[in-house]
């Protein structure tokens, strides 16, 4: 299922109008930051993801970011940096790091559209989708690696087992 409605055309629509289109449409609590950029609350099953978009004219780049808070202890560091080196060789359309300054785990990716390329909406709402459910897969992981005392590649399967049915 796509989270865009096929109706909308982007011949006179910036990226970040469809992401607005995008998220009025799925009734996501968002912020038109600027006119280059939005930012929005997708829930998911784990907890509300911060997800970003912003319009970098200089390089013809959609950046998109979607975080969450996590608190590091120190000694918990090397723990949440081995688990994202994990996570990250799973991902091939974006990458998780940590910003120890804001205290967020992040996944992040750009779509560049050089040469006055444009996106469509179902390329946005493929990389929404993308950076939720990659936060979503990853999420359990990345907490039992930190608080769980779980040896990463453990924790790792968790993410990477696919579950079949409904609990």
């Amino acid at each position: 299922m796509s989270l865009c409605e096929h109706d909308l055309h982007t011949s006179d629509i910036d990226p970040i109008d469809i992401v607005e289109s995008l998220a009025e449409h799925h009734a996501w609590e968002f912020d038109r930051v600027a006119d280059d950029q939005i930012a929005m609350a997708v829930e998911g099953q784990w907890r509300t993801y911060a997800v970003t978009l912003a319009w970098c004219n200089a390089d013809e780049t959609l950046r998109l970011i979607c975080s969450f808070e996590m608190e590091l202890p120190e000694e918990k560091r090397a723990a949440l940096f081995e688990a994202l080196n994990a996570a990250n060789d799973k991902c091939w359309s974006g990458n998780f790091t940590y910003w120890e300054e804001q205290k967020l785990l992040v996944y992040r990716y750009g779509l560049i559209l050089a040469g006055e390329q444009v996106a469509t909406p179902d390329q946005i709402a493929t990389m929404i989708e993308a950076a939720v459910c990659a936060s979503e897969r990853f999420y359990p992981a990345f907490q039992l690696a930190v608080w769980g005392d779980t040896p990463v590649r453990e924790a790792m399967h968790v993410a990477i087992a696919e579950a079949y049915g409904r609990a």
